[in-house]
């Protein structure tokens, strides 16, 4: 009896998405056209200087320390936490995949983990930079912060030129997927 309840389940789940398929009118270049972001805040990470690892199985393995820093938007404002770092592989192909967690603490006093997986290309031809990341956050839900648990969020990435005596960071935009 159960093997005939399985069979029955998923020939329905099949006929329900053979037929959602075919009744699907949505063309695909416009699912994504309507894509809006909301600016959450612009964060200035103070790093440090980066430990190579080396050539591994999969690129050149680095690690740059996270050792500070502040974010301020509309509705959030605080401080990058010291001790995350930035795992990064620099792929045979020249691209850069950042892997980077760490905390940021509101001026509220809400800690948060923030997890950002970016990727870096560089196009040879033109030198055109690009970097864009996903980030992915961990805020305590009993927090005026919670929605931050409840969105997809996008983030752009740029390293100023530093002025003579002047620490280390990176400015990271971070972006709501409405």
């Amino acid at each position: 009896m159960k093997k005939l309840i399985y069979i029955a389940a998923f020939i329905f789940c099949a006929f329900q998405s053979t037929n959602a398929q075919s009744n699907n009118s949505v063309k695909p270049d416009s699912l994504y056209k309507d894509f809006k972001t909301e600016f959450m805040w612009e964060a200035k990470v103070k790093i440090s200087g980066m430990i190579n690892v080396g050539e591994s199985k999969r690129g050149v393995r680095r690690v740059i320390p996270i050792t500070g820093g502040t974010f301020s938007g509309p509705k959030i404002k605080g401080v990058v936490l010291p001790g995350g770092e930035d795992w990064q592989l620099v792929r045979p192909d020249g691209d850069t995949e950042l892997n980077a967690r760490y905390l940021m603490k509101t001026d509220d006093g809400y800690t948060f983990q923030v997890l950002n997986q970016a990727l870096i290309h560089v196009d040879a031809a033109t030198k055109s930079f690009y970097c864009k990341s996903v980030l992915d956050f961990e805020v305590p839900e009993k927090s005026p912060y919670s929605y931050l648990n409840h969105a997809i969020f996008l983030g752009t990435l740029r390293m100023p030129a530093l002025k003579p005596g002047e620490e280390p960071y990176v400015i990271i935009g971070v972006y709501k997927v409405l």
